[in-house]
């Protein structure tokens, strides 16, 4: 099963944002990030905008080479050094990469923890084709005791200035950097920097259903989608303002069934195990970092499941949050609601 073909079902965002006003639009794709991406420019004459978009698509493609987690990259490298119980000198950029998730990982109490990637490895998800094989228990119950978190991760004044300046190293040989649930928001907002740089004021960014919205469409703001977690189309529509982004969490992204259970990529580093009993959830962010935080604070609510995902919104400053629990039910806070339109009239929401 190819982590493509379920993306595909994320891109009702952009056919919601391409109707209404009629003034110059220019879109361009691609696929990078395990995922496909999105970029569209609205009220610019099309080489301004080809161009701009160009250069997003290009730092998103240096970007992944970057950050690859089981491909030769400047992470696999790191991770190489840490297994080994070596420092390792790193880019300026991915050491601020790192401290930015390491805070953000210890807001979620280390529920949201990118230094689980040998965990991710055995279940299969650092993978283009996803294999209907569970792991050995005992080797994730391994993981599970190593208990590898990025507070494991020491950083160390270097004797090489530069851009490669800063040494990493790991007091736990188990940590395993995969940041593929911090990635795409990093992303977002680098590509949101590159296009103000540019004089893009109108752009809607998408990157896998993590979307950032620059300026309005036309008239009005862009108007975007909720992927429905177990239908096509979406499940709920809403205006996107400037500055502002949306991440959606789900299982219906990245998994492998296996009779009528379904074992998605997201995992409980405290259990070892992929989530059950929730479909997805969908946060609302504002401000300089909304893409990051699009991506990397909606794992904690995943985690916590229909009885914890309130707290856990709180813990992690998101007042705009809803999940849809493993039975289809809806449960959202009224900072989100407000802002909603559900495609279905008659569905039942529970604010809480």
């Amino acid at each position: 099963m190819t982590c493509l073909k379920h993306f595909l079902a994320a891109f009702v965002v952009l056919l919601l944002a391409a109707c209404g006003d009629r003034g110059p639009l220019y879109q361009e794709q691609s696929y990078v990030f395990g995922t496909l991406v999105d970029v569209t420019v609205y009220g610019e004459d099309e080489p301004r905008a080809r161009q701009a978009v160009s250069e997003v698509l290009q730092e998103f493609q240096r970007m992944h080479n970057m950050l690859h987690a089981w491909q030769p990259s400047e992470l696999s490298e790191l991770n190489a050094a840490f297994a080994k119980g070596e420092s390792k000198a790193v880019s300026a950029e991915l050491a601020a990469m790192l401290r930015e998730a390491a805070q953000l990982s210890q807001q979620s109490q280390s529920v949201f923890n990118p230094a689980i990637g040998g965990l991710v490895q055995l279940w299969g998800f650092q993978s283009d084709e996803f294999k209907a094989v569970l792991p050995d228990e005992q080797q994730v119950m391994q993981w599970v005791k190593a208990n590898p978190r990025m507070s494991d991760i020491v950083f160390l004044p270097s004797p090489v200035s530069g851009d490669r300046g800063e040494l990493v190293r790991s007091n736990n040989k188990a940590v395993r950097l995969d940041l593929g649930g911090y990635a795409k928001g990093y992303a977002l907002d680098r590509a949101a920097a590159i296009l103000r740089r540019q004089g893009i004021h109108n752009a809607l960014i998408n990157i896998g259903g993590n979307v950032l919205a620059l300026g309005q469409h036309g008239k009005r703001p862009w108007r975007v989608g909720i992927q429905h977690p177990r239908k096509p189309g979406a499940l709920a529509m809403l205006e996107l303002r400037d500055g502002e982004a949306i991440g959606t969490s789900g299982d219906y992204q990245r998994y492998f069934m296996l009779g009528d259970t379904r074992y998605c990529h997201l995992l409980d580093p405290r259990s070892g195990h992929p989530v059950r009993d929730v479909q997805a959830v969908t946060i609302l962010t504002h401000g300089p970092r909304a893409g990051v935080l699009s991506d990397a604070s909606s794992k904690p609510l995943v985690i916590a499941g229909a009885g914890g995902w309130r707290a856990a919104a709180a813990q992690m400053n998101l007042p705009e949050a809803m999940l849809v629990d493993g039975a289809g039910n809806i449960h959202l806070t009224a900072a989100l609601q407000k802002r909603l339109e559900f495609t279905d009239k008659s569905i039942q929401v529970r604010v809480e």
